[in-house]
This record gives structure tokens, sequence and C-alpha cells, in this order.
């Protein structure tokens, strides 16, 4: 077979490119090869692919690849470098019955470009169907409408070896890159909002005097809005809504195409300050929809191999997205292998945080299997499974609920722990609960480490911490939606006024609020993941999925942190609680206790009530209870300083108090004739306890209301 070359209007040189054969089938995508580029594409149905590159002015020169190995086709195009734009078009059966949909009227980003520019134009010319799904092709071309895959050099990678912080030193803090310096006074106008405005020191050092250990980072992966977000006139926001795996999204760039060079800048510097950086990754759906939903890459190349279909074509639908990326198909795990380990390898990329993590390991949609293809690949790969690896352990359906039965490699977001928390500081009904979560949760992650427990009170989709204590219902209206969207309960509070208030007592209570559940999480046994402005305050005025905004929103005002109004005094609070946690191993275990004997000869973990007794079974039952106090032992927990020292650790009493007024006899263990000293105290502003010297193990102390205190055991 001979190459053809149809040049379209407007030549893109006098001198058009050449195809050189062989080529390789490895690796798929663009790469430049000497004086020119290969390119490879798996589209095994089709009849025959054309690589298109298309010049600044919109011509396009169609070039055929002749070359068709393992279901990949492929060619190397001499005169072709860094910087080309290009598509797919893909020609062959229209068989949307079987799924098959292909369609050379559409231009098709490439599933493994690195780089992606332009946006999405007239729906119409998106869809590669004529009104009906399943009826005739539609011949309305998507040049001009469509993103185009730019071809990219390679890049010099992130300097500086992997950071590899243990688990149980590890505090995450999950934000979005647009939104996270949107408006912070000390950040370079031009960079706010983008990949270099959280390179910048002051940004960095916020985290770093936080306590940070690990940005996750809400999805970077270059991503499009939805057709059903488009038709409100709003804009996908958050990100989860995937158009090319392997790209860094252009948007969050400073330079137009720099994208690449500006995410590189971006890791060096958190890692220079010892801050990983984890992705929240989207590879259980596309940005495609639906049957009915547009054409952009996958579906008019392979839809059979990329999506979960019946047998009547249609999209099998565990995700709520309208799709369901089939994560057996063997294309689909090795562009999720290729897609991570370009993250991990080529862009110094530390974890992943799977999103909707069960519908990968769902074969052909049906029971969750933890040692699915996906999942095997991942841990077995020599990059990958040295990588922090969490799941969001569910889907759209309650089949996809598999919070727990991950593979031991996984840590996993513990709503369990979440909900607990929520309606213990709420002052829901007793203490059972509570002590399975801050201790680690071993009754769901008992195969594993109490890190595998992602703790968290708050996420990017549900209240924001201020929020959460503030209103009783969602306040959607902004979404477009009529407030159907986000969940209807949510745990949550408004202290006798929904929304915002000037009366100080109402302001009062509710900063209490929110310094308990923040102090928990930070002082609980297992991973914990604090939320972006949570720590000062941020608010989204009750909005609990602000994944949209008006589509002419600029930057700065879509969902920005106000970093100008924020509560320092709050920031100061959770930095105090994660410098204790820091500075006290016995307080982020790496074990689970289980009642073990330590040095001193006692259990390492010992629960009592509000009296001062042990705990028993008619307390542990008894719902009436909102005291509860855990004494761990710490002699035999072991933390190294940076000259290879061990130090051990003290012992600590926790008393958590959810109730009113009350009056309480700390309840230290009966071999325990030392005394106490107060080391934070979440009922003060800054978490300070109040001033006083050393107390002994049994006295009494008055509480007047939600207090989380903390006491470290002398003696």
């Amino acid at each position: 077979m001979s190459p053809h070359i149809d040049s379209h209007p407007g030549e893109m040189s006098s001198l058009p490119p050449s195809l050189r054969l062989p080529g390789s089938p490895f690796p798929l995508g663009a790469k430049v090869r000497g004086t020119g580029t290969q390119f490879a594409v798996h589209a095994p149905d089709a009849e025959l692919v054309q690589v298109c590159l298309i010049s600044e002015d919109g011509d396009e020169t169609r070039i055929d690849l002749v070359q068709r190995t393992y279901g990949i086709w492929h060619g190397i195009v001499e005169g072709v470098g860094a910087g080309q734009r290009y598509g797919y078009r893909a020609h062959g059966r229209w068989d949307p019955g079987r799924g098959v949909r292909l369609n050379p009227a559409k231009l098709l980003l490439d599933p493994w470009a690195t780089r992606i520019t332009g946006r999405l134009g007239d729906h119409d010319a998106l869809v590669s169907h004529d009104g009906d799904p399943f009826g005739g092709p539609s011949r309305v071309d998507s040049l001009g409408h469509t993103p185009l895959s730019v071809v990219t050099a390679d890049h010099a990678r992130t300097s500086g070896p992997r950071i590899e912080r243990p688990w149980e030193e590890t505090v995450v803090y999950e934000l979005h890159v647009g939104s996270f310096t949107a408006r912070h006074p000390d950040v370079p106008p031009q960079y706010r909002g983008t990949y270099l405005g959280l390179a910048e020191p002051a940004v960095v050092g916020h985290l770093v005097r936080l306590g940070v250990t690990a940005v996750e980072l809400l999805p970077v992966q270059a991503y499009v809005s939805e057709a059903t977000v488009r038709a409100r006139g709003m804009r996908n926001h958050w990100g989860y809504s995937t158009a090319a795996f392997f790209a860094p999204h252009p948007g969050y760039a400073v330079v137009p195409g720099e994208e690449i060079t500006e995410f590189h800048t971006m890791v060096d510097a958190l890692h220079a300050a010892g801050i990983e950086v984890i992705l929240d990754v989207v590879y259980n759906h596309t940005c495609e929809q639906g049957v009915d939903g547009i054409s952009l890459s996958w579906r008019g190349l392979d839809a059979p191999g990329y999506y979960l279909l019946d047998s009547d074509g249609r999209d099998i639908d565990i995700t709520g997205c309208g799709n369901t990326v089939d994560a057996q198909s063997p294309i689909v795990v090795r562009m999720i292998g290729d897609s991570l380990r370009y993250w991990a390898h080529e862009m110094g990329v530390d974890g992943f945080r799977f999103d909707l993590a069960s519908a990968l390991g769902r074969p052909g949609g049906g029971r969750f299997d933890s040692r699915a293809s996906i999942f095997s690949a991942i841990t077995a790969d020599p990059v990958l499974s040295r990588c922090k690896l969490i799941a969001e352990p569910w889907d759209a359906t309650s089949d996809g609920y598999r919070v727990g039965h991950f593979g031991v490699q996984w840590s996993e977001w513990n709503d369990k722990y979440r909900n607990t928390v929520r309606r213990f500081w709420n002052g829901g009904t007793g203490v059972r609960d509570l002590a399975s979560r801050v201790a680690g949760s071993e009754d769901v992650f008992g195969n594993r480490r109490p890190w595998a427990s992602v703790n968290f009170v708050t996420a990017h989709d549900g209240f924001t911490a201020a929020d959460l204590v503030s209103y009783v219902r969602k306040h959607n209206e902004a979404n477009g939606e009529d407030n159907r969207d986000g969940a209807d309960h949510n745990d949550s509070v408004d202290h006798g006024v929904e929304g915002p208030t000037d009366d100080p007592s109402i302001i009062e209570t509710r900063s209490r609020h929110v310094r308990a559940l923040l102090a928990t999480l930070a002082l609980s046994t297992g991973t914990p993941m604090f939320t972006a402005g949570d720590e000062f305050g941020h608010t989204l005025g009750g909005n609990n999925n602000a994944y949209c905004v008006p589509e002419d929103t600029p930057r700065e005002d879509s969902w920005p942190l106000d970093w100008s109004s924020g509560d320092t005094t709050l920031t100061a609070f959770v930095t105090r609680a994660l410098d204790l946690r820091r500075a006290s191993p016995a307080l982020r275990q790496p074990e689970f206790f289980e009642g073990r004997r330590t040095p001193t000869g006692h259990p390492d973990l010992v629960w009592f009530g509000a009296d001062g007794a042990e705990m028993d079974d008619p307390a542990w039952y008894d719902d009436s209870r909102r005291t509860l106090q855990a004494w761990i032992d710490g002699s035999d927990i072991r933390s190294h300083t940076e000259d290879g020292h061990q130090l051990t650790d003290d012992s600590w009493l926790l008393v958590f108090h959810s109730g009113g007024p009350a009056v309480i006899t700390l309840g230290c263990p009966e071999w325990f004739y030392g005394t106490v000293l107060a080391e934070f105290d979440s009922t003060s502003p800054d978490g300070a306890p109040a001033p006083g010297g050393p107390i002994s193990g049994d006295s009494t102390i008055a509480l007047s209301g939600p207090t989380l205190l903390v006491f470290r055991a002398v003696g």
C-alpha cells in the first residue's frame, strides 16, 4: 500500500510532509524521531487511519498511515516536529448496534497526546451520529470545533530524588490549582490560579508552616466541559471530565503551550520543600458521556475497546457520567498504565488518588474484584508500586461501595470516618463508633495498616468546614440545576441560623465546632486529609457541589479562596494540632492498637468514660454517652531523628467531649501515679491550653461544651 497525502485548502508548505515506513507500533502517541515524528494510534476495527496535520491557519493535510500492527496504525512522517498540531480520522464501518462508530468526518484527539490545545465548539459538529445515536453517521466535519493534539519534544525530568515519605508521617492537603491561588495577595497577578502560582514561595511556605507533607491536586489532566454543563451556559471547574490522560490541563499555564515545563517547575518547588505531589486521576469515565454524546477521541477510534457497552452498543454507566471505561480491556490497561507511568516517571508525581476507583475493579460492570486486571497491573509495576495509591472506594451504584476491600498496597478515602466524626460533634449518639475511627478503623482496614484509612471530615465535594456548621440545607442554585445536584444529607448543622450571621454567640459556637472537627482529624490515627481553606474558614456559601461556574467567569472569581479575610487564628490552631501530631509518634502510629504489652508492661491503648472508669461492654453500648477518653502508651513507639537516633514517645491522654457542661474525671489507668500536662485544648482559639502546672492523673475538670483535650503523661 502506498501512502496518500491529501492537502486541504491552504497548504502548510510548498513541500508537504512525506511518510517514511515502517515506523513502529511502540510507543503509542506522537514521538519525535530525528527529522520526523512517529505517529501510532490504536484503532483495530478501522479500514484506514489518517494523521491530520493542522496549520496555525486551520488548514489540514491528511496523511494515510499505511502500516497496521496489533491493531495499531503507525508511521513516521518526515518534516514534522515538536509544536505540530494534529488529529486522527478513522475510516471504516458504522455499526452503532455493535458499538463501532468509525466516522472520518470527526477529527479525533490522540488518546496518548501529551499536550492539547483549543476548545470545544458547536456540539452538533462534535457528535458522530446524525440525530439518532443509532441512526446514520453525521457528515458534519468537526475540524474547527474540537481541540487538537500537539507533538511535544522530550522534556527534562523533574530534578531530585523522590521523597517517598512514610505513610504514617503523611498529611494530605486537597486543593484546586485554579482556585487555590486565584486571589492570593502574595502571588503575582499573572501567576494566580496556575501551576506557577502554586510554586510561589508564599504559597509553599504556607503549606510547610501548616504541616502539610503532600498536596492532592484536583484533576490536572486536560479536561473539557460536558455537553450537559455547556448547555446551561456553564463550564466544568473541578476537572472530572478528562479529554487527555497524558496532557497537563492547559488552562493552568501562564504561557500557552508551556504547561509541561510549568508543571515541572511546580513539582520541583514542592519537592524542594519536602512536599509530595498526588494527582486526583479520573480513569473511570471520559468527557464523551453516553452514546448520544460527543466523539472527541476514544469513541471514534475503538468504543468497544475503551468502554463498557451492553449487547446493543449502549454505554453501561456505573459512574453517573454517561459512560464507564472498560478497565479490563487490554488497551485500557495499557492506556492507564502508560499514563500513570508518564506522570510518575516523566512529570515527577509521587502518588495518585483514583476517582470512583470501584468502577475500575468491576469486570463487565459486575462484582468488584480487588485483583482486577488494572489493579494487578498497577501494583506489579516497578514504578507505580512505589507510588502512594489512594482509592475512592465507591462508584455511582450501591454495588460499588467497597470501603475496606482494596488490596494491601492501597489506602482509601474513609467516609465512615467522615460520617462518624461529624455525627459525634453534632451531638450524635454514643462513642463506640468514634473509638474505632480515631484509633485507625481497624474494623475496616485490619488487613493493612492504620495509614490505609485516609481520614477526612470535608473534601472538594461537600460542605467546607465553615459551611458544615453554618448550613443544614445545601444551596446549589448557582449550579443551574434547580438545587437538585449534590448530596441532600450532610450531617451538618447551622447552630440556629442558616448561613451568615452577626450573632457573636453563634459565631463562637460555630468556631468551636470547627476547631473540634479539625483537631480530631489532626490527632486521629490514620492518614489525615485536609481540604484547602478549611484552616482559615473558607466558605462556598452553602454550595456542596461547586463543580461548575458560568462560562464567562474569570479565573479569579471561580470559587476562589479568600486569603485576605481568612481566620489566621484558626490557621494557628490547625498548625498547633499538626505540630503536636508530628512531634508525637504515638499519635500517628504505623501499627494498629492491639492491647499489646509495651515496655512499661501495660496495654498500648485503654479507653475511659467521663467518670474516669475503664469502658466495659455496657458502657460501649450506652448511647447516652458523650465523653470518651483514650490513654495511649507511647513507650514502644519510636521515631528517628535526622542523625539516625531513635526516640521513644511519652504516654498521652485524649479527651473527646461532645456534650454540654460537665465535670469529668481524667481517665488515667490504675498503674499510673504521675501527673499530666495539658498540651492542647480545642476550646482555645489557637489550641493553647490555659496556663497551669501539672495535675494528678485522677483530677476532675469542668468542661463547658464540645471539647478535645490532649494531655501528656509525666512520671
